[in-house]
Order: C-alpha cells, then structure tokens, then sequence
C-alpha cells in the first residue's frame, strides 16, 4: 500500500480519532492540542539524514486560543506548545510508518528558543529531520526539528524521542 506523502487539516483530526491510519496506530491530539493545520511533505528517505523528513504548517491569527491566556496584555504562543507539536509529528511519523500502539514523548536533548510567536504572525513551519527509526520491542523515533515563524527560525531541538507502546498503563 502507497503511503500519502502529504495531509490536510481534516486527515489529521481524523487521525485523531483514529481513523487515518488506523485505530491501533498513534493519534495525533485534536482540537485546541492540535498544533499543526497541514502536513505539507512527509518521506522515509529525505531530510538531513536520508532518514526522513516532515515539514507541517500552523496558521497563527489573532483568535488561537492562547493568546488569550498567555498573557494577557502581551499575547505570546508558548514555547511548550511548538515543542509538543514537533513530539506530535515524531509520533504521527512512526504510526506513518506502521507503527501500532499509543505515542507518548520521551524526551529531548536540547531545545533553543531564540524569537517568539505574535497574534499579528501568519504561519508557522515545522522541519523535522529523522535521525533514527526503530521497530522491535521497542518501538521509537529519534528527530532533530526547527520551527520557524513567518520564514524565521526561532526554536530548534534536538533528539525528539517519541516511543509507541501497546500498553501506557505502567508509563
């Protein structure tokens, strides 16, 4: 079976329920945790380290609900929040590529935060680089990501790990 290289923002909430890749594979968050409005590229083989790659996008207005709580008077996206959408396309990645289970995050190696995300921003853009894939027992992805905000780079990280696990109950 042909895997779908691209994603609308409907395919991904209905990867979100289940219904995407199937309902034993990793889900994305959806409704306001949904970081992402659009896949716009996903590989196995491209990317830094010919090891795949997915770039998604985030359109940014005025209404996404954390500018009104954060903060108020000085609304800014937190930075926790393009963190856990680089995870989120770590996870989805894996469930891309077969993977079955349940995604949790388990950890980065080091994260940069060097600009910030405003109510008068358009768009912003994940690039994430696949560094290492692993399925057997342990099922896990290794990334290296940026985010950038209007074209400019403001975040990277490096060494997302998201592991898939059939059961969380003992996590």
């Amino acid at each position: 079976m042909e895997r779908a290289n691209s994603f609308t923002k409907e395919q991904l909430v209905a990867c979100g329920h289940g219904n995407l890749l199937g309902p034993n594979r990793p889900r994305l968050p959806v409704d306001n945790m949904l970081m992402m409005d659009r896949i716009v590229t996903i590989n196995d083989d491209g990317g830094e380290f010919g090891k795949g790659e997915i770039v998604a996008e985030l359109d940014i207005n005025p209404d996404l609900w954390f500018f009104d709580c954060h903060f108020i008077t000085d609304p800014v996206m937190p930075g926790c929040l393009g963190l856990d959408a680089m995870w989120q396309l770590v996870g989805f990645y894996l469930g891309w590529e077969g993977a079955e289970g349940k995604g949790r995050a388990l950890g980065v190696g080091e994260v940069k935060f060097t600009g910030q995300v405003l109510p008068n921003a358009k768009k912003v853009t994940y690039r994430l680089n696949i560094k290492r894939t692993i399925h057997r027992k342990l099922v896990m992805g290794i990334a290296d990501a940026t985010m950038e905000v209007d074209g400019r780079q403001i975040y990277s990280a490096t060494d997302l790990k998201v592991g898939v696990f059939s059961d969380t109950s003992t996590f």
